[in-house]
């Protein structure tokens, strides 16, 4: 599926440049009316031009130098954001774990409590059963033949004192094995919280350096943007100049060879490129009017993939100066964005301009993209319900503030989400 936005760059910055230019231009054509030699008219414009295309080498290299850091400024962001995605994830699955362990803790817990209501009642009986056994003493089966009249009373009580010792003894043993297992249950209590504690705290440490280190790297990628887009726009003003500087020299050297109308003919001309300069175009590039900013759109509700403020529009203008094929929603973030409609995930991964980006094909030519995540919940190739979490809201691919930007394609060409997710 072809991505594509389009973007459109202001050339306010190189003004100075052609303006210095021109203005050599317009010295040359004056020094032609005021009828000075053409030989050192032609010296100056072979000066000035000089200093166009020295100064258009630089900048030329200044801006092959800008684009390689910017390249490797890009990848260091598609690696702290995929980082950043990563521990997100991890920490979410953590945090996860941590609820469904701290339910089994609640078990053991529980477990622990009725072993030790258990451990109270078997304490009281083992105290009994020691008295009793304290009070008949050592000689206990001699003391009880004595003490009967009748051979089978004594037989018989003989053998209920056979049947209360080794009662005794059991219960004994299962009093030293509850008591032991008790022991267990705490012991892994303990381990349990001490690990999942430990887990969360590194995590969220982890997060929040990596946070830092995203934001300095899109800072930078920013920067070196606009640098680069400075030096090609000089680039180009230079390249202009330098033509319309190399058209002047021309001009007056072809003048310096007429020799019999030198004057009259290098009137004329300056007139010619007087009259010409006067007319010709300084700049088509006009900054755009001043609109009073509105409140934005609130959106969202069922069917949305996130509830915010509407940045921008289906063929609005994005904040980067491009043009939006889908919208854009301000979320804060973290928060959950969920899939519009059943399907699979057909690409999980950092996009050059679009950041972590998860893409979700529904079936019969319908797919739908959601960028500038701050984490990545689903993976390729995984099912997907109406409604599931599939990412989370972040500013991934250098995007000014948390937002989600979500677009909708049938047969590969973007249509309007907001009439379609409405009727959802």
């Amino acid at each position: 599926m072809r991505l594509s936005r389009t973007r459109h760059a202001t050339h306010g910055d190189g003004r100075a440049a052609r303006a210095s230019a021109w203005l050599a231009i317009a010295t040359a054509a004056c020094v032609l009316v005021a009828g000075a030699a053409p030989a050192q008219d032609a010296r100056k414009a072979q000066h000035q031009l000089d200093q166009v295309k020295r100064e258009l080498k630089d900048v030329a290299a200044d801006r092959r130098r800008i684009e390689g850091q910017r390249s490797d400024a890009t990848r260091q962001l598609r690696a702290a954001d995929e980082q950043l995605g990563h521990s997100s994830r991890a920490l979410s699955q953590t945090e996860q774990q941590l609820q469904r362990e701290q339910s089994s803790l609640q078990a053991l817990q529980q477990r622990r409590a009725e072993l030790q209501s258990t451990l109270g009642v078997q304490r009281r009986q083992l105290a009994r059963l020691l008295r009793a056994a304290y009070t008949v003493g050592n000689d206990a089966p001699l003391k009880v033949l004595l003490a009967q009249d009748r051979v089978a009373d004594a037989n018989r009580v003989l053998a209920l004192h056979g049947y209360l010792q080794r009662d005794r003894a059991r219960r004994i043993a299962a009093l030293t094995a509850q008591l032991q297992a008790l022991d267990v249950v705490e012991q892994q209590i303990v381990k349990t919280r001490t690990a999942l504690d430990a887990d969360k705290a590194r995590q969220h440490a982890q997060l929040t350096q990596l946070q830092r280190d995203r934001v300095t790297r899109a800072q930078t990628v920013a920067q070196l943007e606009a640098r680069y887009r400075d030096r090609a726009e000089r680039e180009q003003a230079l390249g202009r100049d330098a033509k319309g500087l190399e058209q002047v020299l021309a001009q007056l050297r072809a003048a310096a060879a007429r020799e019999a109308q030198r004057k009259a003919a290098a009137a004329r001309e300056a007139a010619r490129q007087a009259a010409a300069s006067r007319t010709q175009p300084r700049g088509t590039h006009r900054p755009p009017p001043v609109v009073a900013n509105a409140a934005p759109l609130q959106v969202g509700g069922l069917g949305w993939p996130v509830s915010g403020a509407l940045l921008a529009g289906f063929g609005g203008t994005l904040p980067d100066g491009g043009t939006s094929q889908g919208v854009l929603i301000g979320a804060p973030t973290g928060t959950s964005v969920r899939a519009v409609a059943d399907g699979r995930v057909v690409f999980a991964d950092w996009m050059n301009g679009y950041g972590l980006i998860v893409i979700v094909d529904h079936g019969n030519g319908t797919m739908s993209l959601y960028a500038h995540n701050e984490a990545l919940l689903r993976d390729v190739g995984d099912s997907i319900k109406r409604g599931d979490a599939v990412a989370s809201v972040g500013n991934s691919g250098a995007q000014g503030s948390p937002a989600l930007y979500f677009e909708l394609r049938r047969n590969g060409q973007p249509v309007n989400p907001v009439g379609w997710l409405q009727k959802r």
